[in-house]
């Protein structure tokens, strides 16, 4: 991604923005605290509101009127902090329809739903942590956009990025703020950003903690359980190992919801298919955080533990190591905003009995789909591709393509036509 004259460096959301600003009214940047919602908008803004400046908010809340007589284009910064904004800029969009006149950005989802009722009137962009070709990691050859667009493309580039390298970005986070630091500095901003989800967030969101130690441990089990299908009571009981009692659903079930809407749970939903031959499939979604870096700290992974193979706590079942874990939800990152940007869905596939799963389906609108599989490896073999070769048989046509993402150092396609990716080469 090219660096601007002001030092910026371009995310793969910034083409999003710049073709759907040119004709649309009002676009809301969704995303965690410091995923960079605020200095992407600020890169095309001509008026800014701040609305977790106090004096910014008050002036606001006197004079709603400013927002829509402010020179476009309008950001509004956290407009979550004042929730009426929303309703005043869908009036402004209802009597002005011109382009590009409005970008909000927001932390959270309010508890209202009356105020995401945007009819079209203002669309959510959803802004993750940075991907490993925005983090400057690799130079992409192999685009996502190519192969969901059919035709099996030819598939080459070589890099030199290895297993430490990728251990390295699992740590290091995706949150511009935080990858800036290093070794203790960097432990600890991990560390305060979640004491902050725990102790600020929740209570902003509307839901008060009355036991934040409980939470973290919950949040601690549901890291334990990244790129995993965990049922939410094993996740519980992995969160309250050797207590005799188990807190309710309607203890545990606000964590969850609340964490969703501040965006730091951000689950893989399982794919759904009229196809009645594919009815078998579980419901669960796959349990990952926004950013690695978050479940690792959570856990207390470490660079050693994770390529020493050392197990977490608290144990959660799972097939595989937790650096495989940690390095399936890296991969699913980038393929979630690689995939957002070329307008198609993402979810996982696995059978109720477990026989057949696919890591991550990318789905366009047409139900057409490219399969990935995430393995940690440099090689492919046949047992690797299994599910790859069974879907394509469940679906013919339908499989547009697919291919196993790996930690190895070329991209190609093996004799059967399944493709081989490098993390690092994979790109938009």
């Amino acid at each position: 991604m090219a660096d601007s004259s002001d030092g910026y460096r371009r995310r793969v959301l910034d083409d999003e923005l710049d073709e759907l600003l040119s004709g649309l009214a009002a676009l809301s940047i969704d995303g965690p605290k410091g995923v960079g919602k605020t200095t992407t908008a600020t890169q095309r803004a001509a008026t800014v509101f701040t609305l977790d400046r106090p004096e910014v908010a008050e002036i606001v809340a006197a004079d709603p009127s400013r927002l829509a007589a402010a020179d476009p284009l309008v950001l509004i910064d956290e407009w979550q902090r004042l929730p009426f904004v929303w309703d005043e800029v869908r009036r402004a969009v209802d009597a002005d329809l011109a382009p590009g006149h409005f970008l909000l950005t927001g932390s959270a989802s309010p508890d209202a739903p009356a105020t995401h009722s945007e009819a079209g009137r203002i669309v959510p962009m959803r802004m993750r942590p940075l991907t490993l070709c925005e983090r400057g990691v690799g130079e992409p050859t192999v685009s996502l956009a190519a192969l969901c667009q059919g035709g099996r493309p030819k598939l080459s580039g070589t890099t030199d990025i290895r297993l430490e390298d990728y251990v390295e970005e699992m740590l290091a986070s995706g949150l511009p703020g935080i990858r800036r630091a290093t070794g203790r500095a960097r432990r600890q901003l991990l560390d305060g950003y979640l004491r902050l989800v725990i102790d600020r967030d929740f209570e902003e969101a509307g839901h008060q903690v009355r036991n934040p130690a409980a939470l973290q441990r919950w949040l601690t089990a549901y890291a334990a359980a990244t790129s995993s299908t965990a049922s939410y009571e094993t996740i519980r009981d992995a969160a309250t190992s050797g207590e005799g009692d188990k807190p309710a659903k309607s203890t545990t079930l606000p964590y969850r919801d609340t964490l969703e809407r501040i965006w730091i749970v951000d689950p893989v939903p399982s794919w759904s298919t009229s196809a009645s031959h594919m009815s078998r499939l579980v419901q669960s979604p796959k349990h990952h955080l926004a950013d690695p870096a978050l479940a690792a700290r959570l856990v207390g992974a470490t660079r050693d533990t994770l390529l020493s193979g050392k197990e977490v706590t608290p144990a959660v079942p799972r097939d595989g190591t937790f650096l495989g874990a940690l390095f399936e939800s890296l991969v699913t990152l980038s393929v979630r905003v690689f995939a957002q940007a070329c307008e198609c869905r993402v979810s996982h596939l696995r059978t109720r009995a477990g026989e057949h799963e696919v890591d991550l389906i990318v789905e366009r609108d047409d139900g057409a789909v490219v399969a990935i599989e995430v393995k940690l490896d440099q090689s492919v073999g046949g047992s690797d591709v299994r599910h790859l070769a069974w879907l394509a048989e469940e679906l013919g046509d339908r499989l547009l393509d697919s291919f196993v993402v790996t930690t190895g150092t070329e991209a190609y396609r093996r004799s059967d036509g399944i493709g081989v990716v490098p993390a690092a080469l994979l790109g938009p």
